[in-house]
């Protein structure tokens, strides 16, 4: 056998497949610098219209006064995770860590990593994150609420599109239910003073409705024997299967509560669809920093 022929054929095969890895690798090293480039731009913009819409809040601290004639549970709960005289907050910048189900039917958990904007008056928010899809690929993800208007953007390296819904009246109900469902985080948002409405439900349940402009809808609160909000709940709430949008049951589930400033919050959270077969849990993530922003100057008790 003719060891240097066969050699210098196994060359020949490797060579292309060497130059077509190299250029592979410049390809996708390119696409990221310029999809991050182009997203945080993006970013920058939809935050600074977020940051636009801010109004100082009618009435700049929590009193306990105004939590009468609420719900048993719901007063329970103020109680429990805010104290007479705190300020109320008006902004939030929040970083997460988690996983995500990015299959519609089974489980496909990849990591995700966001951090999260938030107004209180009026609500909006806006949520960037990076899922890591496959080695070296983010898919790069806003989701928002900003002047009574819902955004659903997701974009490949953040330079190719993948999906772009926005302005429909369908997104702004389900990123404003998104706003009430989150705001355990950020709870002088659910008082009375600050536009919630609370009705009873049950001895640990109640009703909570927000209305911002033409969106308006309401969710159901549970608290558990501390109190503590332990899951907020939708009947009808719009999940996207094979391209349609299907009104289907929700739920999002809070624990690990921890003091922030000054209030108890939770710390981590699960999020599912409630189908006919079962629970299909679609999110599961962790605050690692949080932050406030107060109608009033205020050095929060850790």
């Amino acid at each position: 056998m003719n060891w240097n022929l066969l050699a210098s054929y196994g060359w020949i095969i490797l060579i292309p497949l060497l130059l077509v890895a190299v250029g592979w690798i410049i390809a996708v090293g390119f696409l990221n610098a310029y999809g991050h480039w182009k997203w945080r731009k993006k970013t920058e913009c939809i935050v600074t219209r977020l940051r636009q819409t801010r109004q100082t809040p009618l009435k700049g601290i929590f009193n306990a006064d105004e939590l009468n004639g609420l719900p048993t549970p719901v007063q329970r709960y103020f109680k429990t995770v805010l104290s007479d005289g705190q300020p109320i907050i008006t902004g939030v910048t929040l970083r997460q860590i988690g996983v995500f189900n990015v299959s519609e039917t089974g489980e496909k958990w990849q990591p995700f990593h966001s951090e999260q904007h938030v107004t209180t008056t009026p609500p909006g928010f806006v949520w960037n994150a990076s899922v890591r899809m496959f080695p070296g690929i983010p898919t790069r993800v806003h989701d928002a609420y900003v002047a009574g208007k819902g955004y659903l953007q997701a974009s490949l390296f953040g330079a190719i599109t993948l999906a772009d819904l926005k302005e429909t009246p369908e997104i702004a109900h389900g990123e404003l239910m998104r706003y009430l469902a989150e705001a355990a985080w950020y709870p002088t948002a659910l008082l009375p003073s600050q536009g919630v409405l609370w009705e009873p439900v049950d001895e640990n349940s109640a009703k909570a409705k927000i209305k911002d402009g033409e969106t308006e809808l309401s969710m159901v609160f549970h608290f558990d024997t501390n109190g503590l909000i332990e899951s907020v709940f939708s009947a009808k709430r719009g999940r996207k299967v094979g391209g349609k949008v299907i009104t289907t049951p929700w739920e999002g589930r809070w624990t690990d509560y921890e003091k922030h400033g000054g209030m108890l919050i939770p710390t981590k959270g699960t999020v599912a669809w409630i189908l006919p077969e079962g629970e299909q849990v679609y999110w599961k993530g962790k605050i690692t920093t949080i932050s406030y922003e107060y109608a009033t100057a205020f050095k929060p008790d850790k």
